[in-house]
């Protein structure tokens, strides 16, 4: 009978191993090959910037190559989903966040995944901020002149953003509704990258790009004027810049998450050596001080549990928002 049980018990481990092949290799011996990061948007932005320093920082801790994939479209939905559908195995991570989050719990009637259902939460990287910006030939220096503009030529005024339904958007539109000017019209990018470059060519007077270097570097060489940055208070890295709230419009202060997630299913060992990771990089002198030249900030000490209740509680600011202003994207 004792020996019965004992190769009925060994047949047992071998059918587990042959319906779950690898499983243990791949939880003690993670990552045993290169690691696949989606990157939901083109390059030249926030989020890719943050997403290829993280990268590379990441490859360093693990030894092996975490590569970035920009897969851009629908505001983050399509990277979102290609996560979302992919095998739990901890190759194919998301760098996502508040977009991938809100626009399909909030914007979507059918959306393509559930966030909290399709995606397990890993660790935060950073928070980031954007900011309102307007070409040097666009007659105002700050928010009271913007609006006062905005009213005095109605109809007139355009701003341009990275996407239908993307954070941007949202503000652009939350900064209307805030300073009664609704009919500033709304230009769509395909992405941060082409809106700077029309707003520093002067094709589009005022946008709302995501606060990064190269946004400072060009408010700092006269190539376009930052009237407002939506952080709470004045950055440290660029001090020069007004916050929407001390100009009265203490309802435009939004943060944006950064972090990283994988598909639901994702055993919690390897969801916990990513983690681990990025802690130490977040943790690193250099990479917070890339973050704060940026004019972002890092998410220290991260893990699942706190990027997850960071994307509830932005999910949960925009949520009256986008009621109240009606928008949906089918």
């Amino acid at each position: 009978m004792g020996q019965l049980f004992v190769r009925t018990l060994g047949l047992a481990a071998i059918f587990v191993g042959v319906l779950v092949p690898g499983l243990c290799h791949a939880q003690q011996g993670y990552p045993a090959r290169p690691v696949r990061v989606i990157v939901p948007y083109p390059p030249g932005g926030a989020v890719d910037a943050v997403a290829r320093l993280t990268g590379i920082k990441l490859s360093e801790q693990l030894n092996q190559n975490f590569i970035i994939d920009n897969r851009a479209g629908a505001n983050g939905v399509i990277g979102g989903e290609i996560v979302a559908r992919a095998q739990p195995d901890g190759y194919t991570i998301l760098l996502g966040g508040t977009q991938t989050h809100v626009n399909e719990a909030l914007l979507k009637a059918k959306p393509l995944y559930d966030p909290d259902k399709d995606l397990d939460p890993i660790a935060g990287i950073n928070a980031y901020f954007l900011c309102l910006a307007a070409h040097p030939a666009t007659p105002v220096t700050t928010l009271a002149e913007l609006v006062a503009h905005a009213k005095a030529n109605p109809g007139k005024l355009t701003y341009g953003h990275s996407g239908v339904g993307s954070f941007q958007h949202l503000t652009g539109e939350l900064f209307k509704s805030l300073a009664g000017t609704p009919d500033i019209a709304q230009v769509p990018y395909r992405g941060t990258g082409p809106l700077i470059t029309d707003l520093v060519g002067g094709q589009i007077p005022i946008g709302f790009p995501g606060l990064t270097t190269q946004v400072i570097e060009f408010h700092r060489a006269g190539k376009l004027r930052v009237l407002a940055v939506t952080s709470a208070k004045r950055l440290a890295a660029a001090p020069e810049l007004p916050t929407a709230a001390e100009q009265g419009f203490a309802g435009m202060t939004v943060i944006g998450t950064i972090g990283l997630l994988a598909p639901h299913g994702t055993p919690a060992e390897i969801v916990e050596r990513i983690a681990q990771a990025t802690r130490s990089v977040t943790a690193e002198p250099a990479f917070t001080q890339m973050l704060a030249e940026a004019g972002m900030e890092p998410m220290r000490d991260s893990n699942a549990d706190q990027l997850r209740k960071s994307l509830a509680a932005d999910v949960a600011f925009w949520s009256p928002i986008v009621k109240t202003l009606g928008l949906k994207l089918d």
